[in-house]
């Protein structure tokens, strides 16, 4: 299964991976109306600090997102059934019109990467842009820090998302 990776030392923290994520997922998919809409779209990927200038590699950043878990805790969690794995592909995807609101899958996440749509009362997570041929924002990123490939086609020190 492909996964979004990132390289650290690539990462300045920009954000243009969460704007594309979220004009990505809003429905227009245009940046100059996207801003426009109720609820305003929500990213899926979140830009975080890491580390601090005690640590030997200082202050960087990463950008992270659903890393679609191997015994995913959110999909366990979930009363309504709307978090799953797909037979298929592996992904640990989210269908959320059958969200509750109950918001047991942010609890347990250990990565924090799953967020509340506020007004649409409804939990959304990476899906990995299905409905493109990639991410947006691998797509979007500037200095490539982000890939999208297998795990073994991943460069020595890359994250996996």
């Amino acid at each position: 299964m492909k996964r979004v990776f990132c390289i650290i030392e690539k990462c300045l923290a920009c954000r243009s991976c969460e704007i594309a994520c979220a004009v990505a997922h809003s429905g227009t998919e245009k940046i100059t109306e996207a801003i426009k809409e109720h609820p305003l779209p929500s990213q899926r990927i979140h830009v975080e600090k890491i580390g601090n200038e005690k640590t030997p590699f200082g202050i960087r950043s990463i950008a992270l997102q659903c890393r679609h878990c191997e015994d995913p805790l959110c999909a366990q969690a979930c009363i309504s059934g709307g978090i799953s794995r797909h037979p298929e592909t592996g992904e640990v995807v989210n269908n959320p019109d059958k969200c509750v609101a109950c918001w047991s899958c942010i609890m347990v996440c250990p990565f924090g990467v799953i967020v509340r749509q506020e007004d649409c009362r409804r939990a959304v997570k990476c899906d990995h842009c299905t409905d493109r041929d990639g991410p947006a924002c691998v797509e979007a990123c500037p200095t490539r820090a982000l890939l999208f490939c297998e795990t073994q086609e991943a460069p020595i020190g890359a994250l996996v998302e």
